[in-house]
């Protein structure tokens, strides 16, 4: 199988928009915003969403499944306060197990959190539970940095996290760690402030020893891990100087990266120097990189092109990066391919 760990419902129907623009514009007076229940999206219209987008690029490109989660520039947990971003999160987590119910051979939910900035995490786990338990979700996008660019949040590896990261050892899910919409003029959203989180995300738990207090506790760094790969070496010796263990022991069991990447030397880079238990098959497809690359004639966001190309793997590490280690990071999802005798 050909599983695409990180997809986003970035083709919802015009009316999810228009009910949050009601929302915002009600933020002075909540009395006034819109109802959840008056967001009408036909079975139809979400059938054409995904059928005439996604499931025809995965067709195309040959891919098999994807894990689907709300639109990451839309989660902006900056916007409002814990009980917007609560209404919203369950409005957006709901169209996306919808999705999963129509397509079970195509699509499968991670939730996105009602995270809010300068709220107690745990404030996220009824909804974290409903999507596991109700709607079969198989992981969750955390976002490290709720106030939208101005990281007012603590370290991934402070206690303010825990009760969070305690849930998601009971469930056995991993997190996908993933920011939201830059609201500081001077990162943009795509080209700075996603790839900023993920190398922060990664020196966080370099520094810290948070995987000592969870040892089963697994992060997802998306797009390739940022600067990571790039700059291992910077990071090996930063962590001999700060005393920690060998990168491959102090992170490596808990810490796994995307193929998110858009160009064929940056896969090469990522396989070569990130160990290939620790890649995922991820396109992110209909998201941050939609053109076409001119030197190539394909989509940027076509990475199943790059794994095949790269001239260093062997069949059976590419079936690692495809289909196995997305198993064995995300056992719920396997659990359920299992069931479907898949």
């Amino acid at each position: 199988m050909i599983i695409d760990v990180h997809g986003h419902y970035t083709t919802a129907p015009a009316a999810l928009g228009a009910w949050r623009d009601l929302q915002i514009a009600a933020l002075k007076d909540p009395s006034c915003g819109p109802r959840p229940s008056d967001l009408r999206i036909s079975d139809d219209e979400l059938r054409e969403s995904i059928e005439t987008n996604q499931l025809a690029k995965m067709r195309e490109r040959g891919s098999d499944l994807t894990i689907f989660s709300p639109r990451a520039s839309f989660m902006a947990h900056h916007i409002g306060d814990f009980q917007t971003s609560s209404t919203w999160a369950a409005i957006c987590n709901e169209l996306c197990h919808r999705v999963a119910e129509m397509f079970p051979d195509h699509f499968v939910g991670a939730a996105m959190l009602p995270q809010s900035p300068g709220v107690d995490p745990a404030s996220c786990i009824p909804e974290l539970e409903r999507c596991v338990r109700e709607y079969g979700f198989v992981g969750i996008n955390l976002n490290p940095d709720p106030s939208g660019g101005h990281w007012t949040s603590p370290p991934l590896t402070d206690r303010h996290w825990y009760s969070l990261y305690e849930k998601m050892v009971e469930l056995d899910i991993p997190a996908m760690i993933h920011v939201s919409t830059s609201c500081n003029a001077c990162f943009h959203t795509t080209g700075a402030h996603y790839l900023n989180a993920d190398t922060t995300a990664f020196m966080q738990c370099l520094t810290g020893d948070l995987f000592k207090d969870f040892p089963p506790l697994r992060f997802l760094i998306p797009h390739g891990g940022g600067a990571v790969p790039y700059h291992w070496g910077r990071f090996r010796g930063l962590a001999q100087e700060l005393k920690k263990p060998l990168l491959d022991e102090h992170l490596l069991d808990n810490i796994f990266f995307d193929t998110c990447v858009y160009h064929q030397p940056g896969i090469d880079l990522l396989t070569k120097v990130i160990p290939v238990k620790n890649v995922l098959f991820a396109s992110e497809m209909i998201g941050a990189v939609r053109g076409i690359d001119p030197l190539t004639g394909h989509h940027y966001d076509d990475t199943k092109r790059y794994i095949a190309a790269t001239p260093h793997l062997s069949d059976q590490e590419r079936h690692l990066v495809y289909e196995g280690n997305a198993r064995r990071v995300f056992p719920r999802l396997d659990a359920r391919l299992k069931a479907r005798g898949r």
